[in-house]
């Protein structure tokens, strides 16, 4: 069938004319879709618990050097590396046959002095010697009396006697070894209760100390270990020290942990977490919040629902919500939803949502 030249140009030009009437309709959808409404909702006065980490150093509440007292061979290891052992037991014994015959030539001294005294003080009372010599045998008496005293306690010190409960750490010497004064033998810990130390800075001190004045409850303090569990006990009392270092602006403080598993150990590192509730604290979701050069900014909801920017100040960063500490109050209104949709002096039509649905929900950080 043959198409007359007529009826062509006529199909060409409609051909043309379909897709700008199908983009016409997609342009009329297009413009319907950005103009949907703002969601709005007002910043809210609740109760927040505020979180502050602080790296730590974990420390037994005794941890000492056990060193020998006297001179010698090292003659037995009553305990091994790692034993718990308790106040009073024997932990190493040193040769003691010098340190005994010196005590025993001692004690022999001593009695000699006491049978002279007792003999001179009898010939006194007969009036045969002087009170003068009396007083001179008795101060002999006294002098031998505090050689052997000392011999004994050197005698003593040959046996090396744990002064606390605790875990035996690493033994610096083995049996037969020539000892000196001072020489270390092992270190013992007692790690029944862990003291642990991390600096605050001066700001975070100040806050501390505010609430601590303030609230009727005792900050939470938790231990998180080295692998990102938790401690299972929580700490029993905190200690500040006197003075702030100057050159770090830093106090150090001491969180003491009970450790009846013996799971903490001197030495260990870890994070103490500060768990403090804030009453009445003014929160906002942080998808509300948009940052211009490192200040955060909303947009607020005036009269005649015209928004305006208004800078803000963070007082604490929780998990998806910002604490107020200026710039906002429970009656402004913000906008929540289309932070990136509006302009400064925008007037909006907007959807308004209540602050206790929008906190309780969140899960979407700021822009």
């Amino acid at each position: 069938m043959k198409v007359s030249p007529t009826l062509a140009i006529i199909l060409t030009l409609m051909s043309f004319s379909l897709p700008a009437c199908h983009m016409d309709t997609e342009g009329k959808e297009q413009s319907h879709q950005e103009h949907h409404k703002i969601v709005v909702t007002s910043p809210k006065a609740k109760d927040v618990v505020i979180t502050q980490p602080y790296v730590c150093q974990i420390r037994s509440k005794q941890h000492i050097e056990v060193r020998a007292l006297v001179d010698g061979y090292l003659e037995e290891i009553l305990i091994q590396e790692g034993q718990a052992v308790k106040k009073g037991d024997v932990m190493f014994k040193i040769n003691p046959i010098l340190y005994q015959a010196k005590y025993e030539a001692a004690k022999a001294e001593y009695e000699r002095a006491e049978l002279e005294y007792n003999y001179t003080k009898s010939l006194s009372e007969k009036n045969a010697v002087s009170q003068n010599e009396v007083a001179l045998y008795k101060a002999k008496v006294l002098a031998k009396k505090a050689e052997m005293v000392k011999a004994e306690a050197e005698l003593k010190f040959t046996d090396i006697r744990a002064p606390f409960d605790g875990i035996v750490d690493r033994q610096h010497e083995q049996r037969g070894s020539l000892i000196k004064e001072r020489d270390i033998l092992t270190t013992l810990s007692d790690n029944s209760v862990m003291w642990v130390y991390f600096n605050v800075p001066e700001v975070r001190y100040l806050e501390y100390m505010a609430h601590v004045r303030q609230a009727e409850e005792a900050p939470r303090i938790e231990l998180k270990l080295a692998d990102g569990s938790k401690f299972p006990y929580l700490a029993t009392t905190i200690t500040i020290e006197a003075q702030f270092n100057n050159e770090t602006g830093n106090i150090p403080f001491r969180a003491d942990f009970p450790n009846p598993r013996g799971l903490l150990r001197h030495g260990q590192t870890g994070t103490v977490l500060i768990h403090q509730r804030l009453k009445n604290a003014i929160a906002i979701p942080q998808r509300a919040t948009f940052e211009i050069l490192d200040k955060r900014y909303v947009w607020v909801v005036g009269a005649e629902d015209v928004v305006h920017q208004r800078l803000i100040t963070i007082e604490h960063e929780l998990e998806d919500i910002f604490v107020i500490k200026s710039g906002l109050d429970v009656k402004d209104k913000i906008v929540l939803e289309g932070v990136r949709e509006v302009r400064d002096g925008d007037k909006v039509e907007y959807e308004f949502r209540l602050p206790e649905e929008i906190l309780d929900k969140q899960k979407n950080h700021a822009e």
